[in-house]
């Protein structure tokens, strides 16, 4: 006689659908690495391609290689970190030569360029629209860079930029954009991105000029600029948020949005999702504990999305409710 006791799925995780796009790129599902920590050697990234990653996120290059910053240049701090790299990078020359070996590794390549000038950003985003790269972010939010301000305040560089930059081929371009703290300043920047073919944004980079003082030593924790610093980690992440929700409330549907900012559980990845978050990418977390922080958060927003009776990333993003 045959058990009437119905078989119980063995982890109700396992039918959630985490796959999602960007920019009409398909990925197996919803997080991978920010440009920042421990993506600039081939090395480096080929380890991303063995991972639970999405996508290989390169860091973000100039036309000529950088050492960066003096050291220090980064610390970690009890919910995040404080830092000021520099954009130390092999140069986008290199880059472009390893992406023929990254792409063997199946995964969507998503480069991250930082000009100094338009001239400059120009150069690289021809070249990579000509290479294997998937997508093309552009950072116009590197908070690090003495004596260069970061493009994406300046909202009339900024459109003279994309006039440049979106007639250079059909890869899918993003922008890495800075935090935003006023409603108008999501507007203008919104309304400008809306006047080009960009197909996603990344918010947020680093809150910039942020400062953490030793009170033991009395004495600034990083060297660069007198100590003044991009702050990371769960410290940033209800604005980075609040950037994801006002842009994707403000921006049309077919322009996807990248959250960044504090990512480190599932809990934090799911509420990206609800503010209306495409995919997200981890930065400070890969960097405290390694790739296998990818299977585990992704393991973990399946876990919490088949609990809540969700079984698709489309059911849950921009969902969310307001009192």
């Amino acid at each position: 006689m045959s058990d009437p006791t119905p078989a119980c799925p063995r982890n109700t995780a396992e039918f959630v659908d985490l796959t999602t796009h960007i920019g009409g790129i398909a990925l197996d599902n919803y997080l991978f690495n920010a440009s920042g920590p421990l993506c600039t050697s081939e090395a480096e990234l080929t380890q991303l391609g063995h991972s639970a990653t999405a996508a290989i996120m390169t860091k973000s290059c100039t036309i000529l290689p950088r050492e960066g910053n003096a050291e220090p240049r980064y610390q970690n701090l009890p919910l995040g970190a404080l830092q000021s790299m520099g954009l130390p990078n092999l140069g986008y020359q290199a880059y472009l030569a390893m992406l023929p070996r990254l792409k063997l590794l199946n995964k969507p390549i998503v480069v991250s360029i930082s000009g100094f000038s338009v001239t400059d950003n120009q150069t690289m985003v021809s070249a990579f629209q000509q290479s294997d790269a998937d997508l093309i972010e552009v950072n116009f939010s590197c908070p690090n860079i003495e004596g260069k301000p970061q493009l994406g305040y300046d909202f009339e560089q900024t459109d003279q930029a994309l006039k440049v930059l979106c007639q250079l081929g059909d890869k899918p371009i993003g922008l890495k954009l800075p935090p935003y703290f006023d409603f108008s300043h999501f507007s203008a920047m919104a309304d400008i991105i809306k006047q080009y073919p960009i197909s996603f944004i990344t918010c947020i980079n680093s809150v910039g000029n942020t400062l953490v003082i030793d009170a033991e030593t009395e004495s600034a924790i990083i060297k660069p600029k007198g100590g003044f610093g991009g702050l990371c980690g769960d410290y940033i992440k209800p604005i980075g948020l609040a950037n994801v929700r006002a842009f994707s409330t403000l921006l049309p549907e077919n322009i996807d949005i990248i959250g960044v900012g504090g990512i480190k559980n599932g809990t934090d990845a799911f509420e990206y999702l609800l503010a209306g978050a495409s995919a997200v990418q981890v930065a400070t977390c890969y960097e405290k504990e390694g790739v296998e922080c990818f299977s585990r958060i992704s393991n973990e927003l399946a876990t919490l999305m088949a609990r809540k009776g969700y079984k698709t990333i489309a059911e849950v993003k921009g969902q969310l409710k307001t009192l």
